[in-house]
């Protein structure tokens, strides 16, 4: 029925040719209007594609249709790994005829595949895996300051990353804004920004934090698999892992305000639901979940509970209050008997982008005859599906975890594919302003609001803020050697 619906709709926007006309003829004059005062090359460009668009009917097929909007509306991906994968197979050696991006190379991503899925850019991760001292797997009594190499680390996958996108400079962009990510899309480039992902590469320093967001970084992720100075984990599916801070730490607290300042998304994928909720009341701007599902479709601890898409949903004054019983953890996850999706969220957005990894799509996605349900590109707009109907539509965008992850669903099994996505999505009665959100509409909003919040506290000083664990950065009242 879902998909009948979607083929009636598509037809109903094909049965008014002349109402195409008009709103065609009405652009070009605006465009024309426009051009007495405005002469840029640029700007006669962009009316003229927009006016082309209005005249040219979009296709009936599914898949045809799915093409023809991501030529509109390009996928941005927030959240690939690429720069892993250059670590673990080659060493950072870009000269390695193996890691040519100019043809298919180990893993999901590459140019040929990029241009195939019609991407118009993607979050590149910078990684490195959790301290030892982090609570992680089972030990939580580290204080997250043992020296050790995860910034170093970070750095050298920042380098890569610039290093990558200037090695392939005719395709691959650097783009620090959400204006520039939009001027690239325009040229046919590939924009790209860069994620941390996890609070303890920071090195429990905000210092640390501030110079990432100058090299790029315009998201940190507040943890991994383990707990960090910021903020507690989720953990893992499996995993034992007692909450440290309560949510966030009074550290995080501090960090997610100088993020706000600086212009750099929070990221509460990984996290403890109760960090991602402290983060929903604290963040002046709009927070992401960069790369994760929903626990109501498969209840894997790193998917986001009802209650939270329900307070998500909540920013729309127009839905009703929640009864989270009707939802999939049927009012038994967390904060279903606090009041939790009710809360407030100051910053009036947020986005929880899909994560494509097998685990987290369904319960046994490579033995499906141990009863769970085969990832594949159904059990993926299952969440898609899942997420819009409580959060809200405007709020889903696509972190696919791609070269982080080794069990796509079939059908996603690279950046080729997400075509297939965007076709079931149609077929299931997705109007088309909703896929382009989802496909990178709706995560430029939260760019540009973020950016905005940044521009609004441009005149607040850095937030000067030490971790409570550090004993090496203490006030002395005698010079150094007394």
């Amino acid at each position: 029925m879902k998909g009948l619906a979607g083929e009636q709709q598509a037809v109903s926007k094909q049965r008014h040719p002349r109402r195409r006309f008009a709103l065609g003829l009405l652009v070009a004059v605006a465009c024309l209007l426009s051009l007495v005062d405005r002469t840029s090359l640029d700007s006669a460009w962009d009316c003229l594609r927009t006016c082309k668009r209005a005249l040219t009917p979009l296709p009936l097929d599914p898949h045809e249709r799915a093409l023809a909007l991501l030529e509109r509306q390009p996928i941005i991906d927030g959240h690939i790994d690429l720069e892993i994968l250059a670590r673990w197979y080659f060493a950072y050696d870009l000269d390695d005829p193996k890691f040519d991006l100019r043809k298919k190379v180990t893993g999901h991503v590459d140019i040929p595949r990029l241009r195939q899925g019609k991407v118009g850019g993607f979050f590149h991760s910078v990684f490195v895996p959790c301290p030892e001292d982090a609570g992680y797997p089972s030990d939580n009594t580290g204080n997250f300051t043992s020296p050790s190499f995860r910034v170093r680390d970070t750095l050298e996958q920042i380098d890569a990353a610039h290093r990558i996108i200037d090695r392939y400079s005719s395709t691959l962009e650097f783009t620090p804004t959400a204006a520039a990510w939009r001027r690239a899309i325009k040229r046919g480039k590939i924009g790209g920004m860069l994620g941390v992902e996890g609070g303890h590469q920071l090195g429990a320093s905000l210092a640390t934090l501030r110079a990432y967001y100058a090299l790029g970084a315009r998201y940190v992720t507040l943890t991994h698999a383990c707990h960090s100075p910021l903020a507690d984990s989720c953990g893992m599916q499996g995993q034992d892992l007692a909450p440290r801070w309560g949510g966030l730490s009074p550290f995080g607290r501090a960090a997610v305000r100088e993020m706000n300042r600086l212009g750099m998304m929070v990221d509460v994928s990984h996290t403890h639901p109760k960090t991602a909720s402290d983060v929903l009341s604290l963040s002046q701007a709009p927070p992401i979940f960069s790369h994760s599902n929903a626990r109501g479709v498969h209840p894997n601890v790193r998917n986001v509970p009802d209650s939270i898409l329900r307070r998500i949903g909540s920013i729309d004054p127009a839905r009703a209050r929640f009864n989270l019983s009707h939802d999939g953890e049927r009012g038994e996850g967390w904060g279903a008997d606090t009041g939790e999706a009710h809360l407030a969220v100051p910053s009036g957005d947020a986005i929880v982008m899909l994560n494509f990894a097998g685990m987290f799509v369904s319960e046994w996605p490579n033995d499906p005859s141990r009863g769970g349900k085969r990832a594949d590109v159904q059990a993926m707009a299952d969440h898609a599906d899942y997420i819009g109907r409580l959060a809200g539509r405007e709020h889903v965008g696509i972190g696919s975890d791609f070269d982080g992850i080794e069990d796509p669903p079939e059908g996603l099994e690279d950046v080729a594919h997400y075509p297939n996505l965007i076709a079931e999505l149609i077929r299931r009665g997705w109007s088309d302003q909703e896929i382009m959100g989802l496909t990178s509409g709706n995560l430029l909003r939260i760019l540009d609001k973020v950016e905005a919040v940044a521009h609004s506290q441009r005149h607040l000083e850095p937030i000067h803020a030490v971790f409570e664990g550090r004993s090496d950065l203490v006030k002395h009242d005698k010079p150094p050697g007394h």
